[in-house]
């Protein structure tokens, strides 16, 4: 049994507007037993001495904060896509080139690598949107799963939870062309026989759980939405899906189901509390709610979406319906969770011109619990007794934070003001540096082998 006592300067805890100063933590292996606020005279500085033995957290210490959307493989394309104008689906070609050049050990090396990104900026969990499942040509390895498998190991090296949804895709538009090229690597036939390779993969470690995924309304068709969502029931598991990231796929539904891609999922039961409808950038009134009655989550993702113009969601009108919103890097064009949540408060103020929507708070939950839960993990995402003992203390002191009001650290601090990461009770982080993981050299590796040269 290992039990650590820790003593934060400053703490987020639950409910709370704002942090509170001088928290007592105590943990037992993995979880939080005790959650104690100081009195003033109780405190370090005024002479008591029965904190000796507490591990000092100086700056901010929030809860783990999970990254609700990741497409690993992603993130090789950081900073490579931005030669013409292009749009999301001229970034789509450069990341099926990519997508073409990974087998089970390049995407092991490149995704421990990004994970351990994740980790360095407080990420403690996350959700992998996992698509890439076959060899080239849509050829099955000798595993069916290696590929989700190479996941779960990454994770393990990398020190983090991961919820591995495994994607059901199995056509190239709404109505119906086959998939082609690389894109056959991605495809199981149809959704049984997804179903049936999802069923036979049990990750080994209490570090990961399967969910499910429909990649969109682009690659299941609509008579097969069911089956997938019937196996997220059966599994009592998360259900993720794109949902509205282009205008040209809400046209496209339209034009070929007549409705909506929201109603359309409505229809066919894939919509109810355990899915999660990743982006929702453009849905009509109608389509929120929907959203709202069937009591799905959304994640939004803003600097994917703003990186590849996608637009800006109705975000502050779908958390006032009772959305829960969380949030997601994506594609990876950045991995810090705290410009992903200041971005769902400035993009609001850039969409309406109006300043004030979201605060600090709802952020926070934003980034840690709700996220959690749209990952099956209920039990993680608060500074509470009983959750899991995941700590991120985020320095008041960097060029970013110094003179800062600790609640402001949502639209001042950046991944790199993250000094320490405890994950399940065990330190992975400290003084911003992963203590396994050398993360710049095994990022610059495993992307340069998966690039064109």
């Amino acid at each position: 049994m290992t039990s650590t006592r820790w003593l934060a300067e400053y703490a987020w805890l639950p409910e709370q507007a704002e942090p509170t100063a001088d928290v007592l933590i105590e943990t037992v292996n993995d979880r939080i037993t005790g959650v104690t606020p100081l009195t003033p005279a109780g405190r370090p500085d005024a002479g008591v001495d029965v904190l000796v033995d507490a591990v000092r957290l100086p700056g901010l210490t929030l809860p783990g904060l999970a990254n609700a959307h990741s497409h690993a493989f992603h993130r090789a394309l950081r900073g490579r896509t931005h030669a013409g104008r292009g749009d999301f689906w001229s970034w789509r070609d450069q990341m099926y080139a990519v997508a073409a050049r990974l087998d089970p050990d390049s995407y092991l090396a490149l995704a421990r690598a990004v994970y351990a990104e994740m980790a360095l900026a407080g990420i403690t969990c996350v959700g992998e949107f996992h698509y890439l499942h076959h060899g080239p040509g849509g050829t099955r390895y000798a595993d069916p799963n290696a590929m989700g498998a190479a996941l779960v190991e990454a994770a393990a090296h990398a020190g983090i939870r991961l919820t591995l949804l495994d994607a059901c895709y199995l056509t190239a538009s709404v109505d119906g062309q086959p998939l082609t090229g690389p894109q056959l690597r991605f495809g199981d036939g149809d959704a049984l026989r997804w179903a049936e390779r999802v069923e036979e993969f049990s990750p080994e470690g209490g570090h990961a759980r399967v969910g499910a995924a429909i990649h969109s309304v682009r690659a299941v068709p609509a008579d097969q939405l069911a089956t997938v969502a019937a196996w997220a029931d059966h599994r009592d598991a998360p259900l993720h899906v794109h949902l509205s990231e282009q205008p040209a796929e809400n046209d496209a539904c339209r034009a070929v189901h007549g409705r909506t891609p929201t109603r359309l999922l409505a229809e066919h039961g894939v919509l109810r509390r355990s899915t999660t409808a990743v982006h929702a950038t453009h849905p009509t009134s109608a389509d929120v709610g929907l959203l709202s009655e069937s009591r799905s989550g959304v994640c939004l993702c803003p600097t994917t979406e703003r990186d590849l113009a996608d637009g800006i969601g109705p975000a502050r009108r779908m958390a006032d319906a009772g959305i829960p919103l969380s949030l997601g890097s994506d594609s990876h064009a950045v991995i810090d969770p705290f410009e992903e949540a200041r971005a769902v408060e400035l993009d609001e103020r850039l969409r309406t011109r109006r300043r004030g929507h979201f605060a600090p708070a709802e952020l926070l939950t934003a980034a840690s619990q709700a996220g959690h839960a749209a990952l099956g993990w209920t039990d993680a995402g608060r500074i509470a007794v009983g959750d899991r003992a995941d700590l991120v203390t985020v320095r008041l002191d960097s060029v970013r934070t110094a003179g800062v009001r600790a609640a402001g650290v949502w639209f001042a601090a950046s991944a790199a003001d993250v000094a320490q990461v405890v994950v399940d009770g065990r330190v992975l982080v400290r003084d911003g540096r992963h203590l396994t993981v050398d993360v710049p050299q095994e990022l610059s590796a495993a992307i340069a082998e998966v690039t064109p040269r």
